[in-house]
């Protein structure tokens, strides 16, 4: 069993971070990667929204720079998933696939995936092609175009109401008649002019010419009609799914399977010892800079709970 004072799990912008701090701090943190090294950022082709790069930055090298000045000061890491969590008498055990873990403090930052439509040609124009999965990061590559959102619920309509400020129209397809939403985002969604509800429609379909996305193929539920919608992006907003079964007994998570925080500091698990980072734990923004924020801080507080402890 490997046995560590501390352990990072996740290797995103969170758990790089926290094992930034970590090492900086003497702690010689070991970071477990998880199936995907990096994390989602390595999956969006420019980073234009995080500070420090003016001209923006591929989010594969953005994630390298990170892992390299962790690895500076003595951050190790190893290529294993974590698919269980104990603790007994304040040690923290982790089975992997490979081996199993051993450590007194333990930053949980596995982030969190979105719900894919599973449909022909998404996966193909993911990655820069036209689908993305946050309009916030992606959106400013589509100012002054037509655009298409696909969901029902706050986040979509977010998403819908954000693109609607840079983008020339906005389609919003739904698989029923009405908005999941809260009434006040379904208000602003409906009485914002550059939005067009699209209503018991499903996305059949992604459509392109090898290269980017330029149409969606839609389907009429009532009428069973098929047909075709050009636009130059499409914005899955269908949900989110966080990483987190493998901690399900041990750790308190929402409804939605989300970590919860103590109440004291939202770093601070429902365990003595365990603290949380980036999108595992935060259904709300899941933006690199916010993750990277709260993986300093869920660092910082490992490190003062060990010299506590």
């Amino acid at each position: 069993m490997d046995e560590r004072r501390v352990i990072v799990v996740g290797s995103g912008c969170a758990g790089l971070t926290a094992a930034l701090y970590l090492a900086r701090a003497g702690l010689e943190p070991l970071v477990i990667e998880g199936d995907c090294p990096g994390g989602q950022l390595t999956q969006t082709s420019t980073v234009e929204n995080y500070p420090g790069f003016p001209e923006g930055i591929g989010g594969y090298e953005l994630v390298e720079r990170m892992r390299r000045q962790a690895e500076r000061f003595g951050a190790e890491f190893a290529g294993d998933r974590v698919e269980a969590l104990a603790v007994h008498d304040g040690h923290k055990t982790l089975r992997g696939k490979e081996k199993s873990y051993r450590c007194r403090a333990l930053v949980l930052a596995t982030g969190s995936a979105p719900i894919p439509l599973a449909v022909p040609g998404e996966r193909e124009y993911g990655a820069g092609g036209g689908v993305s999965f946050c309009a916030t990061c992606d959106g400013p590559f589509y100012r002054g175009k037509v655009v298409a959102v696909v969901g029902g619920g706050d986040s979509a309509a977010e998403e819908a109401l954000f693109l609607a400020q840079i983008c020339e129209k906005v389609y919003l397809i739904h698989r029923r008649d009405r908005l999941r939403a809260s009434k006040i985002m379904a208000d602003r969604v409906l009485s914002c002019k550059k939005i067009e509800p699209l209503w018991n429609r499903t996305v059949t379909a992604v459509d392109g010419d090898g290269e980017r996305m330029c149409a969606v193929e839609l389907q009429n539920l009532e009428t069973q009609e098929i047909h075709r919608l050009p636009c130059a992006a499409l914005f899955v907003s269908v949900g989110h799914r966080p990483n987190s079964a493998f901690a399900a007994e041990v750790l308190e998570r929402d409804s939605h399977g989300y970590l919860s925080g103590s109440g004291i500091d939202p770093v601070e698990s429902s365990v003595a010892g365990i603290f949380l980072a980036g999108d595992c734990a935060d259904p709300l923004y899941r933006q690199a800079v916010v993750a990277a924020g709260t993986g300093a801080r869920a660092a910082i507080a490992a490190e003062r709970w060990l010299l506590a402890n």
